[in-house]
């Protein structure tokens, strides 16, 4: 069975981007080691989940782009979950069903690699809240932003977690890679 794992930078406070929705402090603190480490990570996965507003952003960018990222997120296939988008014109990509669950349990039991989430906050909440994160990839950036959108909102209970790895990059930005507790069965 594939994993759903959500790859995620966030600030040093928890959140993932400012209240109105800016990202551009995320790139401030990137270097050579953290775009190779997540070039790589896209590569390992085939196929790339994202919510309405992530897509947005990221069609009309990376459609046209060069860069190291745009390979992988133009050839992998992509599936965008929204209520309000009407079709995904994003190449390799396509709408999920309306139940984020019951397509997910359908992607997670083809055979492949693993299912990479990459947000934005709606959809990464929906994800934790139906347990269906299997491993976190966060990566926390040396700025404290004092206000924005968190990743862990409305938690109603606890979730515990099990760290798998740690590395720190040139810039500052330290990747930790956590594993629900309850879902130890893919590492080893």
């Amino acid at each position: 069975m594939r994993k759903v794992v959500l790859k995620m930078s966030m600030s040093l406070d928890g959140y993932i981007c400012t209240p109105s929705d800016g990202v551009d402090w995320v790139f401030r603190s990137f270097d050579s080691g953290l775009e190779q480490y997540i070039v790589n990570l896209l590569w390992q996965a085939d196929i790339h989940i994202m919510g309405r507003k992530t897509y947005d952003m990221m069609f009309e960018y990376w459609k046209a782009s060069t860069e190291s990222y745009a390979a992988p997120l133009n050839e992998i296939p992509k599936v965008v979950f929204s209520r309000t988008l009407m079709e995904a014109n994003w190449k390799n990509s396509r709408l999920g069903q309306s139940d984020l669950e019951e397509e997910l349990a359908y992607l997670k039991q083809l055979p492949g690699k693993m299912i990479l989430a990459h947000g934005g906050a709606g959809l990464a909440q929906s994800l934790m809240k139906l347990g269906l994160v299997d491993e976190y990839q966060l990566m926390i950036h040396p700025v404290v932003l004092g206000e924005g959108i968190p990743l862990f909102k409305d938690m109603h209970q606890a979730l515990p977690l099990k760290l798998l790895d740690t590395r720190v990059f040139d810039a500052g930005v330290v990747l930790h890679v956590y594993q629900p507790a309850s879902s130890l069965k893919y590492h080893h």
